[in-house]
């Protein structure tokens, strides 16, 4: 079986809960707390790359971090991910990669068809 590394924040609900189900489906890995040892932005460049999407589509819209800054909606992705290196907090999460690939784990539904294939 493959080892994974998420990028998981504890205080998160959904996080903790796809931690749990991988390792309850017997996957082992590396947890990386990413508030606490935050991205470069030439490592969340290479996550973004092994989930498919752009720096905007894991954006935390919700968050006020987010809501604060000014003209948001005409950053470019190259901005949005400086911001997103500078402001962790905003990276949705978790995201789940298994060696070339990954998902992003929210809701748990893309995670289980991610494993699909594992």
């Amino acid at each position: 079986m493959k080892k994974f590394t998420i990028y998981h924040n504890p205080r998160c609900r959904k996080s903790r809960e796809a931690l749990k189900f991988l390792e309850e489906k017997g996957f082992t890995g590396e947890v990386i707390h990413y508030i606490e040892y935050p991205f470069t932005k030439e490592s969340l460049q290479k996550v973004l790359n092994k989930i498919d999407l752009q720096p905007s589509a894991i954006v935390r819209k919700n968050e006020t971090q987010w809501k604060d800054i000014p003209n948001r909606s005409v950053l470019s992705e190259d901005e949005t991910l400086d911001f997103l290196v500078k402001f962790p907090k905003l990276i949705e999460r978790p995201i789940v990669v298994i060696g070339d690939k990954g998902v992003l784990a929210r809701p748990l539904e893309n995670l289980t068809l991610f494993l699909k294939s594992y």
